[in-house]
């Protein structure tokens, strides 16, 4: 396994500065969808592609923004991916997904969390992201309630609302360890509380969901979204998945982050059997089927990567353990170590009750990425995210950067 130049140069050779779209179109023939002209952006997103603008202008920037590994996809998924097309596997595939990666994905269940899957309760999809929007669409009317954590990954509220949900959520404080609790998500029920959003190991605060009280939740009565995608990037405790504890849930994983995969756009969705003739149409009519070449190489990954996963683990362990230690040296409260995925959610009050502004201003002057955490939702606020799926190397650069910065524009 080779560990890729994602570095500081890897997004200037990979993503194009973004182009000016101009002003908003105005007028009948060219008014703008409401649902589309009321989402919210991505703002991880606009901090990377204000980073791609300074690096075209020979900027060198440092990325502890994204949540993207800085490897490349193991040998063996790349021999699989080449290998399927070179034989003319390039066609559609069935829209559930090939049988071959649907057993393999219930085989890695039922070995890491002595589950039974059965591969027909499986859909393969070109990522997570429209797994969630599948699910979101199979389960909610206008009006049915979600219930979430706050702060949350940033996108699970623009899945939700897209389809006329409605998002509930349940602040979840630092004091507390950035635990979701079942008596806190009890309280903001109601009857029209369709499901519950778990996330674990969480984005973006990397903490974990105890067995206890994931069993807890999954006893309230809604059916349960988990998104697993961090799953088996653990580095102290376990993951459980939701399915070690009731079969009312949707599971929400992919091989986009423990795997490196994330440009190959594979992922899948677990569901309760009565709603997979629902998420087939939606697939079916949507996405037809996932990338044919690539759903061998998911296959290639499940068998044949676990060696290769085992050093990337390591390597981020490595770096978790230097970026806690040299954050707090820089000043930044860290009461709630990260346990899970690649990011340290910071307290930065003592900067700026402005995360945005704080974060645009670190990119401008220090010139490091990073993710403000209104990001998140509004408990996010106050707070930053730095993601250590860089190297070691670029991640010192970053934080003496960091170091330097406060020192010079937040002398208290």
């Amino acid at each position: 396994m080779t560990q890729a130049t994602t570095g500081n140069e890897n997004p200037s050779c990979h993503r194009q500065c973004a182009p000016d779209f101009g002003p908003a179109a105005t007028g009948q023939g060219h008014r703008v969808a409401r649902r589309a002209e009321e989402m919210t952006s991505f703002i991880v997103m606009d901090v990377l592609e204000r980073a791609c603008e300074l690096e075209c202008q020979g900027v060198d920037v440092v990325h502890l923004e994204v949540g993207e590994p800085d490897f490349d996809a193991p040998a063996c998924v790349t021999e699989a991916a080449t290998r399927a097309m070179a034989e003319g596997f390039t066609h559609y595939t069935h829209s559930l997904g090939i049988l071959p990666l649907r057993e393999a994905i219930s085989d890695y269940y039922r070995e890491t969390y002595r589950v039974a899957v059965d591969p027909d309760r499986i859909v393969v999809t070109a990522g997570c992201s429209p797994a969630i929007f599948m699910t979101c669409a199979v389960l909610l009317e206008a009006g049915d309630e979600v219930i979430l954590p706050d702060p949350y990954y940033a996108c699970y509220p623009n899945f939700i609302q897209f389809v006329q949900g409605r998002c509930v959520t349940v602040p979840v404080m630092e004091a507390d360890g950035f635990q979701y609790t079942p008596e806190a998500i009890q309280s903001r029920m109601t009857s029209r509380s369709r499901a519950i959003f778990i996330n674990s190991p969480s984005n973006p605060t990397g903490t974990l969901l105890s067995a206890e009280r994931m069993q807890a939740i999954a006893g309230l009565g809604p059916l349960i979204i988990s998104d697993e995608i961090y799953h088996g990037l653990v580095y102290e405790g376990r993951a459980h998945s939701i399915l070690e504890f009731t079969d009312r849930a949707f599971v929400i994983n992919g091989f986009s982050k423990l795997f490196a995969m994330t440009g190959l756009r594979l992922g899948y969705v677990i569901a309760p059997k009565p709603f997979m003739r629902g998420l087939q149409k939606i697939h079916q009519n949507f996405f037809i089927s996932a990338n044919a070449a690539v759903q061998k190489a998911g296959i290639a990954a499940l068998s044949g990567a676990h060696a290769d996963v085992a050093r990337m683990k390591a390597t981020y362990d490595q770096r978790r353990r230097f970026m806690i230690e040299r954050l707090r040296r820089i000043g930044f409260t860290i009461s709630v170590e990260p346990t899970g995925a690649f990011y340290i959610f910071v307290n930065a009050r003592h900067l700026s009750d402005d995360s945005y502004a704080l974060a645009f201003d670190i990119l401008e002057k220090a010139h490091v990425g990073v993710t403000p955490g209104i990001d998140f939702g509004p408990n996010g606020e106050g707070y930053l995210r730095f993601s250590y799926a860089n190297s070691l190397e670029n991640i010192r650069e970053g934080l003496d950067r960091l170091e330097r910065y406060v020192r010079q524009h937040h002398r208290t």
